[in-house]
């Protein structure tokens, strides 16, 4: 079953599903496209350059019914105050019974319930997503450096320890990652350094653009680095024994903030001492033009 549920920034939320009390009767959205071209001396038409998407316009048309007056009443007032516009940005939630996608956006107009009895009545809700994108709710995580445990023994029969030792744990071997996009659009995510020993500079190449990330510091053990590409977010964080702290300075001033494009990425890390102490996390979230 196909539910929508809306948040607003006060935590409140509401829920539309296909019965009683808040039924969704009809639900769609609309996303413009502005077209960047330009025009030369007597020329016919326009030359196209590039398109930019506009913000996208959602509206959701709902039934509200209620067992007597009293709690119809109740209802329309929770309604009101879920999706009053001055507590600004909420979260749209679609769920399709796979998986959620989640929208941001804000409410358009005041909500006015038009009634059809003392106990029913209908509204048309309308909201303005400024990010025309629908995001995964779930984060994927892809680890490309990592040390994978190999060490086990029967409790039963206790620990023998053979004169050759025993092998803890092996690194994984693969210098490089495939994240791929399967979203409608260049998304962002958030990259993540870990150090187990002392190392210095690490760095995250894309292998096709050679578009890279690096750090230009010493990271020491348990120390944790984390870059977010996402667009209007971009920032760099520290984090040693529990403190966080802003590591925006430590950045190496010809890279760039990495974006996952449509189809395969193929990322290398590296880092220029202590390549085996460093373990490299990639978070990310796919973007969609509807659901």
């Amino acid at each position: 079953m196909k539910t929508l549920k809306y948040i607003n920034s006060q935590g409140e939320e509401l829920i539309f599903t296909d019965s009683a009390p808040f039924w969704l009767k009809e639900f769609s959205q609309n996303t413009g496209v502005v077209n960047h071209t330009n025009k030369g001396s007597g020329q016919d038409g326009n030359t196209f350059l590039s398109n930019s998407l506009d913000d996208s316009d959602i509206s959701l048309k709902i039934s509200v019914r209620g067992s007597e007056k009293s709690e119809f009443d109740q209802l329309k007032s929770k309604l009101r105050r879920v999706f009053n516009p001055k507590f600004g940005m909420g979260s749209l939630i679609h769920n399709n019974g796979e998986k959620d996608l989640e929208i941001k956006c804000v409410p358009a107009k005041v909500p006015f319930i038009v009634n059809k009895s003392d106990r029913r009545g209908e509204c048309i809700i309308s909201l303005i997503a400024n990010n025309p994108y629908w995001m995964d709710m779930n984060q994927t995580k892809e680890e490309i450096a990592l040390w994978v445990g190999d060490f086990e023994f029967d409790i039963l029969n206790g620990l023998q320890i053979p004169e050759e030792g025993i092998i803890m744990g092996h690194r994984e071997p693969s210098l490089i990652v495939n994240c791929p996009n399967d979203g409608d659009g260049e998304a962002g995510m958030i990259i993540e350094f870990r150090a187990l020993a002392t190392l210095t500079n690490p760095s995250l190449r894309n292998v096709n653009t050679q578009e890279y990330v690096k750090i230009i510091k010493t990271m020491v053990a348990g120390e944790i680095i984390r870059v977010n590409t996402h667009f209007a977010e971009e920032d760099v964080e520290m984090e040693l024994n529990g403190v966080m702290s802003n590591a925006f300075n430590y950045i190496d001033e010809d890279m760039t903030f990495l974006k996952l494009y449509q189809g395969d990425n193929l990322f290398r890390y590296d880092a220029e001492t202590g390549l085996d102490n460093l373990v490299v996390n990639i978070y990310r979230q796919n973007k969609y033009l509807g659901v």
